[in-house]
Formats: C-alpha cells, sequence, structure tokens
C-alpha cells in the first residue's frame, strides 16, 4: 500500500473496520484530504449501520420488569430429608405397579420421544437457518470490503433501500429499512434492470430487509422492488417501488 491509488480502494474496508492498524492510519490520512472518499465512507457507513439495524429487533415492552417482579414469587423447594426422602428413594419392583400404572409410563415415554423428535427437528431448521444467515451476512460484508464496491440509495415514502454491488466480483446485495409489511400472499422480489428488461433477482425474506441478489450483475443498469405474489413471477406485475440505478 505504498502508492497512493490504491488507498481510493480502501474505503469500504476503512468503514467495515477491516483494515490492519498501519493501512487505517494511512487511509485516515488519506481521508482528511480526499472528499471523494470521505464521502464514501460515509455512503459505506450507513449502509453498514442499516445492515445491522435490518438484523434487530426491539426487545418486547415491559419485559425486564415483568421478569424483575416475578422473581419474587417463585419459591425455590427445600430439599427433601428423613423419612420422606428415604420413601421417594426406594424404588418398587415393576411388578408392584398396577397394569394402569405402567400403560401411562409407557404412554407418557412415547409422547416424550415424539415432542423430542419435534424439537431437534426444530433445532435443525433453526441451525440451519442461522448457518445460511451467517453466510450471506458474510457475503454481503465481504460485497462491502470488495476495492470497487459501489452504493446507490434512494427512498420511497418510509422506506430507504440501498445497493452494494462490485462490477468485478459480479456481485450485488440489496439492504432496506421502512418498507412495509404487506398483506398475506405478497412478497418484495428484487430486480436487475437490463436496459428496460427485468431479470429476477430473489425474494426479500420477511423477517430481515437484506438479500444478496441472486444471478450476476452482468451490465444491469440498476435494481427495482416491486409487491408480488407469494413466489415471486417471472416478470413484475407493477411498477418498481423503489428503483436504484447502478452507476
Amino acid at each position: 500500500m505504498n502508492a497512493a491509488p490504491d488507498l481510493h480502494t480502501l474505503t469500504g474496508a476503512y468503514a467495515a473496520n477491516a483494515l490492519p492498524e498501519a493501512e487505517r492510519l494511512a487511509f485516515a490520512r488519506h481521508l482528511a484530504r480526499c472528499p471523494a472518499c470521505a464521502q464514501e465512507v460515509a455512503e459505506f457507513e450507513a449502509t453498514l449501520a442499516r445492515l445491522g439495524s435490518a438484523e434487530s429487533g426491539p426487545v418486547p415492552p415491559g419485559l425486564k420488569a415483568r421478569v424483575m417482579a416475578g422473581i419474587g414469587d417463585v419459591r425455590q423447594l427445600p430439599p427433601l430429608t428423613g423419612p420422606v426422602a428415604r420413601r421417594r428413594r426406594t424404588a418398587w419392583p415393576a411388578r408392584q405397579w398396577p397394569e394402569w400404572a405402567l400403560a401411562a409410563c409407557l404412554a407418557l415415554a412415547a409422547g416424550l420421544g415424539a415432542v423430542a423428535v419435534q424439537q431437534h427437528d426444530r433445532a435443525r431448521r433453526a441451525e440451519a437457518r442461522a448457518g445460511a444467515l451467517r453466510a450471506e451476512q458474510a457475503a454481503v460484508t465481504s460485497l462491502l470490503t470488495a476495492p470497487d464496491a459501489r452504493t446507490t440509495t434512494a427512498v420511497a415514502g418510509p422506506a430507504v433501500g440501498t445497493v452494494v454491488w462490485s462490477a468485478g466480483r459480479g456481485q450485488a446485495a440489496f439492504l432496506a429499512t421502512g418498507l412495509p409489511a404487506l398483506p398475506p400472499g405478497r412478497t418484495y422480489q428484487l430486480w436487475f434492470d437490463d436496459s428496460g428488461t427485468m431479470r429476477p433477482a430473489g425474494l426479500l425474506p420477511a423477517d430481515r430487509g437484506q438479500l444478496l441478489l441472486a444471478g450476476p450483475v452482468d451490465g444491469a443498469v440498476g435494481v427495482g422492488v416491486t409487491q408480488e405474489p407469494s413466489g415471486g413471477s417471472e416478470h413484475p406485475t407493477g411498477q418498481p417501488l423503489i428503483l436504484l440505478p447502478l452507476t
């Protein structure tokens, strides 16, 4: 990083705090005298802030107060001692159990087994979703630090949309905040604008405003967002709610 022109390619990495200390200090000195880089760093920092807020959720109101208020009402049972404890530790032979008790235990064991299987299946699906989200988050962060990364932002009412893209990598990502909630059966769909022809680029997950766009940038001049039926459409069924130029 000795040549001055190389500094202009470090805006994304600087905003993401991904530079070694020596390069960070050198870029900070460069930033003080380069308005273009200062503007790019500000845009990247705003994008990173939106990236973080897209994944966050508010704590339910009053949760802490309810937990703290309930602590005093939770009684802790004392340890069992004496004859009662000895009686409970004594195991009855199975032959002394009534038949109905054995049947109840078998039914309980079967039910608990089914619950355990369901819980394991839910945990496995949740882990898979979390892994996919971490992989996408890492891909978007990596895209932000690409040497040729660029951003563009548009505002439509309460919604703010940002596209980050790299021509060298052929990738783009969409970040949004403030998108209105959709009725059941509707979804937000992203599109690459190929000079007037809209190419599907993925469906925005309902639980977060972030998507690594599907397919290469491949000369697209913009990215659009439309409302579509669940499952998406082959072609837009209405005008884009947001249209962001890739320039």
